[in-house]
């Protein structure tokens, strides 16, 4: 995806970030309210709010002070290893990712602007997209609980990217100096925003080369050949899945995740569930335990890892499989109305190891048609 040169603009002028600031107030008086749907009730995008709070005295702070941070961002992730615990926070409009650990193995590639991220050291792990990073704050919050000091970062349209939670085995002297060295000089009110980069419509089926797609999907020798593939043949992942040879995908009930969860859990099969959005991927990799459905929410509560995923956002499931040296990789995929994918939910691996006959077990499970599985695990 590309930014148009003539993308629009919007700054939030600074006589109605007071006005925001209010209306903020006015919502956290009337009990606990995210930044999220705030924002989202006054017609402004997260970012926007938060930038509001950036740059004012502390007795128009109504309880939320920011300081606007400056990159580049590589060098500001590699400082959060001195931080020690912390919960780091990923989310889209339908999932919300939340694991507790330290950053660890922290590295970053590319030319300056457009480098690639690595965070593999522990609980916490990353896939850093930086070129999609365009504000972050250090944020500190008066609430219920006292206070709650956050790390927030944001697109250009505003939408969170990432945020790091503060923790009561926070180093917190790591955590000032972290700030001070970060913070930029320049703290004025209010954030900028550009339109959203465009998306390729998606070619019509009858474009694509269907038999060299299908080729190509069953070469494939390791899981991040998908990536190439997808561009090679000029699809959208969605329509890759939907045009792959039947032995490799399988559409299944839209409530396959939650059957997935609890199965998963009652046999304390240990699972990777991604969640990302354009800047960001975060993994949890392990065992899952207490899963509670919220009203239209997916819950997994555990020690260490929680996950948030809207229900009725999910508009297609697929069981995919892969072919790897290692052997099949089988994975359900979920996707919202609009194509973009909420989450991915894998078999924890280690590349050379085979997929864990278990998994595989659970996910066959799903396939309304025993006929149209995959290969059985040979264990």
């Amino acid at each position: 995806m590309t930014l148009t040169a003539d993308a629009p603009t919007r700054c939030v002028a600074p006589h109605s970030t007071t006005a925001l600031r209010r209306a903020y107030a006015e919502a956290r008086r009337a009990g606990p309210a995210r930044h999220r749907d705030v924002a989202a009730g006054l017609g402004i995008s997260e970012g926007e709010l938060i930038g509001a709070h950036a740059g004012v005295p502390d007795n128009e702070a109504c309880g939320l002070m920011a300081r606007r941070l400056h990159g580049p961002w590589p060098a500001l992730v590699a400082a959060f290893e001195a931080l020690g615990e912390v919960m780091a926070l990923t989310r889209n409009a339908s999932c919300v990712h939340e694991k507790v650990g330290t950053y660890r193995d922290i590295s970053a590639v590319g030319p300056a602007g457009r480098e690639m991220g690595l965070v593999l050291g522990g609980a916490i792990d990353l896939r850093v997209f930086y070129s999609r990073w365009a504000h972050g704050f250090a944020v500190d919050e008066i609430t219920a609980r006292g206070m709650q000091s956050s790390l927030q970062f944001f697109d250009g349209q505003g939408v969170a990217v990432h945020k790091v939670f503060s923790r009561a085995r926070t180093d917190r002297g790591a955590w000032v100096d972290l700030v001070a060295r970060f913070v930029a000089d320049e703290q004025h009110c209010g954030i900028e925003t550009v339109a959203a980069p465009r998306s390729a419509p998606e070619r019509p089926d009858t474009d694509i080369e269907i038999a060299g797609l299908r080729q190509a999907w069953s070469s494939m020798r390791d899981t991040h050949e998908f990536f190439g593939l997808i561009k090679r043949f000029c699809v959208t992942r969605r329509q890759a899945l939907r045009l792959a040879d039947p032995q490799f995908v399988q559409a299944v009930d839209l409530d396959s995740a939650p059957a997935l969860l609890h199965a998963a859990a009652a046999a304390a099969v240990p699972i990777m569930v991604f969640v990302g959005n354009p800047g960001m991927i975060q993994i949890h990799s392990g065992t899952v335990k207490k899963i509670a459905p919220m009203g239209p929410w997916i819950n997994v509560l555990d020690d260490g890892f929680n996950l948030h995923l809207r229900q009725d956002h999910v508009a297609q499931a697929w069981i995919v499989r892969k072919p790897t040296a290692d052997g099949l990789v089988t994975s359900l995929e979920l996707f919202d109305e609009h194509g973009d994918t909420i989450a991915m939910f894998f078999g924890e691996r280690k590349p050379g190891r085979a997929e864990l006959c278990g998994w595989r077990d659970l996910v066959e499970g799903l396939a309304p048609d025993a006929t149209a599985q995959g290969t059985p695990c040979a264990c």
